[in-house]
């Protein structure tokens, strides 16, 4: 279903994007100490936008799962995932957002975001505290657009749900009928030798006695 193929890769866009560097924080301490730059990312500005991706992407295995009635609902639920997720990668950024972001990630070290001096707030890493005025840079926008993009893809899928989506075949129909001919098969099997052990021939219609 390309419904769906849409659906799945706009999701995973809308993570992809938000993996990458929206904004970058440069603090500005006393001389003769070195300013700091900070990377911060989608994920630590607007993490709600892939929370509604990946969300959508448990919408998009229950569109193949379900039937026609409760697979309209989940259209809807995937539309407004996509909805969501646009709405919240589009949000304004402003200069707090990103200074303060970009503290708590130096204070986390690594884990909680990329620096390019190893610095802490707070305290002090090889050195180096960040201090003095900060000033924000927004260098992310293609990366805010493709993930806006990612969500109308989603809500779109999840309008085609709605639309088409009941006169898809359920991933459960494909599997009902071999279960149906080997339920068939066995009972004929017992039968045949239910005939066989009165005596009576399988292969003549009626069975006749041997």
């Amino acid at each position: 279903m390309l419904v769906l193929l849409a659906g799945a890769a706009g999701a995973g866009l809308v993570v992809f994007a938000v993996r990458q560097a929206w904004a970058q924080a440069i603090f500005t301490p006393p001389r003769p100490l070195p300013a700091q730059d900070i990377s911060v990312t989608g994920q630590q500005l607007v993490p709600l936008a892939s929370a509604l991706a990946l969300a959508a992407l448990a919408c998009l295995a229950a569109v193949i799962a379900t039937g026609s009635v409760t697979r309209r609902a989940v259209g809807v639920l995937l539309a407004a995932l996509g909805a969501g997720a646009a709405v919240a990668a589009s949000a304004g950024l402003r200069t707090a957002t990103v200074l303060a972001v970009a503290r708590a990630s130096a204070l986390d070290g690594p884990l909680g975001g990329s620096t390019t001096s190893g610095v802490s707030s707070g305290g002090a890493v090889h050195g180096i505290v960040i201090s003095g005025a900060g000033r924000a840079i927004l260098a992310g926008a293609p990366w805010r657009a493709a993930a806006v993009a990612g969500g109308v893809v989603i809500l779109l899928a999840g309008l085609a749900t709605v639309w088409r989506g009941p006169r898809w075949p359920v991933m459960s129909a494909r599997f009902e009928r071999p279960q149906r001919r080997a339920a068939t098969l066995r009972a004929n099997t017992e039968t045949m030798w239910e005939s066989l052990s009165r005596d009576v021939d399988p292969t003549v219609d009626g069975g006749t006695r041997t």
